[in-house]
């Protein structure tokens, strides 16, 4: 691989992963710590994520177990969950709280999957944003006489292919979410 192809995929490649963790955002049937990660709690005047500040386990398909380490910060945890866009009223028992995950209606599925299917074009038009950048800078090069023209075919060539690969993965990972939450 040529080298002024590899920051290319590397952009590409955080591309993908940033969909992986806003797909792990999107919650299906079952209970995921993911859908945490978003959350952010005020500890002593800084926020902090959940995951950060309490052991998240998932005792049953449909619920969130959280046993903050500091016991002081329950209140909090369940306040940030409680204003967050998350939908779901935590059960806080002094020690431990909980989040019951009730079943998706088919409605909030197909919602769900119209969320997921606008995420992955989203991904898709970054990858293709970054394909014309990189198309842009090989151009420019051989502009500059840096490159050969034969040259210049074979990174728009190795840069289409790596794009190629990046849209055919998006549309993997959208097609699996969208599975996970039209099960039930």
């Amino acid at each position: 691989m040529n080298a002024m192809v590899k920051p290319y995929e590397e952009k590409m490649n955080k591309t993908l992963q940033v969909l992986d963790k806003e797909f792990s955002g999107i919650r299906a049937g079952r209970a995921n710590p993911g859908l945490l990660d978003q959350i952010m709690v005020d500890y002593y005047g800084v926020p902090t994520a959940i995951g950060q500040m309490a052991a998240i386990s998932v005792p049953e398909a449909r619920m969130l177990m959280i046993q903050p380490w500091d016991k002081s910060t329950l209140k909090a945890i369940e306040k940030a969950i409680q204003t967050s866009d998350l939908g779901i009223n935590p059960n806080n028992d002094g020690s431990v709280i909980r989040l019951v995950f009730p079943p998706l209606t088919e409605e909030r599925r197909k919602d769900l999957c119209k969320t997921v299917s606008k995420t992955a074009e989203d991904a898709k038009v970054a990858i293709r944003a970054i394909r014309r950048d990189a198309n842009d800078k090989f151009k420019a090069a051989k502009k500059a006489s840096e490159v050969t023209e034969d040259d210049l075919k074979q990174l728009e060539k190795e840069i289409q292919d790596i794009t190629d690969r990046f849209i055919k993965d998006i549309d993997k990972a959208a097609e699996a979410k969208s599975k996970e939450i039209m099960e039930i």
